[in-house]
Parts: structure tokens; sequence; C-alpha cells
């Protein structure tokens, strides 16, 4: 896993969470167990567990499993929320953040992992997002390619019926990146399917 520059990806989901309605925020998602305001809540602790993974300052924040507490949506998201995620990309552009050993979610994990791990959070959750909302959606290249790495990898791992992923949505072999990079996180690149 090579270091990127998460910046561009964090902006592109800032963007769509600025745009997200108080009609919307009871929404549902392709997370079937959030609405839009669980998953904004997910980002939120995501982010601020992920920067500090990236300055391996350990504790609270590194240790909580992200199943441990269902994620909750503060009065001031609004704020709360870009200012997580500019904190994030600014920690990941430290070349620091990518060597040694961190922890994210209760799990230790190498660096550059860690930092792909983020990436696929940001891609397929601001699609999570994006498709909830109704919003146009195209993630940053970089940030994709390094997901799209992560996932494949995370395909083939005989443990991923146990973790974060559903079951891999067949997709054709010609499918777009992102389109592929959704299918291996367990979404349906589809959804919603209409009637």
């Amino acid at each position: 896993m090579t270091m990127v520059d998460l910046g561009p990806q964090t902006g592109i989901v800032a963007r769509l969470a600025a745009s997200v309605t108080d009609e919307q925020l009871t929404a549902a998602t392709p997370c079937p167990q959030y609405a839009v305001r669980d998953l904004l809540g997910h980002l939120l602790t995501l982010s601020v567990a992920f920067r500090d993974a990236a300055r391996k300052n350990l504790g609270t924040t590194t240790d909580t499993r992200p199943d441990a507490a269902f994620p909750d949506l503060g009065p001031g998201w609004r704020e709360e929320l870009p200012k997580a995620l500019d904190e994030l990309a600014d920690a990941w552009r430290d070349p620091a953040a990518w060597t040694g050993d961190t922890r994210a979610g209760g799990v230790d994990l190498p660096g550059a992992l860690a930092g792909a791990v983020v990436a696929d959070e940001l891609v397929v959750h601001g699609w999570d997002l994006a498709r909830a909302t109704g919003r146009e959606y195209a993630p940053d290249p970089a940030v994709l390619d390094s997901a799209l790495d992560f996932l494949r990898v995370a395909a083939d791992d005989p443990g991923r019926g146990n973790g974060a992923f559903g079951p891999v949505v067949p997709v054709p072999a010609d499918a777009p990146p992102l389109d592929r990079a959704v299918a291996l996180s367990g979404r349906d690149p589809g959804w919603p399917r209409r009637a």
C-alpha cells in the first residue's frame, strides 16, 4: 500500500455532507443498518479515529471497535465533520503515518494498511452518502485506486464474512473502477433497485 493524499477525497465527502438537508437525515442508505444521520456519525467517528491512528496517538478513539456503539450524530455535526475530515487528510500527509504500526478500531495494523483502510472508508461511504441523497459522485482517482487495491486483497480474506464486508457482488469484468470497488465492499452498484 503506497502513500496517497486523502485531501481531495475528504473534500468530496465534506461537500456531499454539506449538501445533506435535515429532511434527508432519516433516509435509507446502502448500509442497511444506517440512515443518513448514522452514516454521517460513522464518518465523523472514523475520521477522528484514523486521524489519531495516523498520528500514532493511540487511546480511546483508536481502541474502540466500530460496532461497539451505534454512531451518534450530535447537533454540531455540520461544523465538526468538515473539520475532522480536514484533520484526517492533514494527518495522513505526514509520511510517518504510513510507516510503523498503529491501531484503528481496536486492531493493531501497519500504518500503510491503515491508510488503505481509510481510503476505502472514504470512497465507499462517499458513494453511500451520494446514493442515499441523490447526488452525483466521482471519487478522487488516486484514493479510489488505493481503495480498490485494498478491497481486492480483502475479497480474498477467508475471514471476510466475520468483518465489515458483505459478500462480493458480481459485476462485469469491464465495470468502472467505482462499481468494482462498491461491489467488492459487498454493495450493489445499482442501489437502489427500482421495481
